[in-house]
């Protein structure tokens, strides 16, 4: 590990070096990977160059003890070295965290599909309720959320909607939320007050560059359409609305959002790429089993990841065994502490298989 270390800083010194020469803004691609690659190596540069610091001071602590006899200098030192020798721990464990295999799509922006599952109507109105928990939490963030495509139902649910979320680490972050979620409350319509449970899945695509995603002209058609639903004054007279049908997939998609055929037809290839590199993505993993088994939030749609009880106000995530008991603000968009704790689940687990591993 220390050997790599030292490799890395070295390499970020020669990062600075280039990045100090009167020329180098002039190659923009190349400023633009440099400037990159010294974000990703920042974090781990400054907690190796700590570390380094707290064993010079566990080496002078220790040679001062040695030669000290004035008892409350001696103490004063110990004190320094117990810290040193902690701090020491927290970093070394910082590091190898820090040193796990990264996420190539982490960085990415994100595509999200929301659809109703079982439980009819109530599943619809929870679908809605979850694509607004997840816009307030991206409003938290300071992201951009554009929806693509939304089908709704007259009182106020979702069948489905599909929105790119736009922002640093969404992916990184976001990507812990697939799979089924599933709600258990009385429903407005009950009048026995019985409980029911719905189910909604959530998959979160990383948005796929042209570069990640070659798509062939003659493997596609497009059609365009007036758009149904609300929309605006002019959305409904006009053949705004873009569907696209990949052939060799069979995957239609459909933008209708906005006033303009061609902004929806960006949506609708952005949408269409997304779905194509997760095929890809979904097929990577699936060939490396193991390692997918040891994360959490895989991204497999069809594992019931959470699960939210309106009657006792508390929300599960079943893979890491976390019960919250704040349910109103985890829907109002308070879900950065399970977030936090998919991540920290995920590092452990990937951590615990590097040394089953070496």
């Amino acid at each position: 590990m220390f050997d790599k270390l030292e490799d890395l800083l070295a390499r970020f010194e020669e990062i600075m070096n280039e990045l100090n020469e009167p020329n180098v803004a002039e190659n923009q691609n190349r400023f633009k990977a440099l400037m990159k690659e010294q974000s990703d190596l920042v974090p781990i540069v400054e907690a190796y160059k700590e570390y380094k610091k707290c064993n010079e001071t566990v080496e002078d602590s220790l040679a001062m003890l040695e030669s000290e006899s004035d008892e409350e200098m001696r103490e004063m030192l110990k004190d320094e070295l117990n810290d040193a020798k902690k701090r020491i721990e927290e970093l070394e464990n910082q590091l190898k965290i820090l040193l796990l295999p990264k996420d190539p799509n982490d960085d990415k922006n994100v595509i999200v599909e929301i659809r109703a599952g079982a439980g009819g109507d109530e599943a619809a109105l929870f679908a809605a309720e979850i694509y607004r928990m997840y816009v307030h939490y991206a409003e938290s963030r300071h992201w951009k959320v554009e929806t693509i495509e939304a089908e709704e139902i007259g009182i106020g649910g979702m069948k489905s909607v599909t929105f790119m979320i736009t922002g640093q680490g969404a992916y990184s972050t976001m990507k812990y939320e697939s799979g089924v979620h599933r709600v258990q409350r009385v429903p407005e319509t009950e009048s026995g007050g019985r409980i029911h449970t719905s189910t909604i899945t959530v998959a979160v695509m990383p948005e796929a560059e042209e570069v990640d995603v070659q798509i062939d002209e003659k493997d596609i058609r497009i059609d365009v359409m007036r758009a149904s639903g609300n929309g605006g004054q002019c959305v409904n007279t006009t053949d705004s609305a873009v569907r696209l049908t990949h052939y060799p997939t069979g995957i239609v998609v459909y933008s209708q959002t906005e006033k303009s055929q061609l902004q929806n037809k960006a949506k609708a290839f952005a949408l269409l790429r997304a779905k194509l590199y997760d095929i890809e993505c979904q097929k990577a993993h699936d060939a490396e089993a193991q390692a997918r088994r040891s994360q959490i939030g895989s991204g497999d749609r069809s594992e019931k990841i959470r699960t939210y009880n309106f009657p006792q106000g508390r929300v599960t995530d079943h893979r890491i065994n976390l019960t919250l008991y704040k349910l109103d603000k985890v829907m109002d968009g308070d879900i950065q502490e399970i977030i936090d704790a998919c991540i920290a689940a995920d590092q452990a687990a990937k951590l615990s298989r590097m040394q089953e591993v070496s």
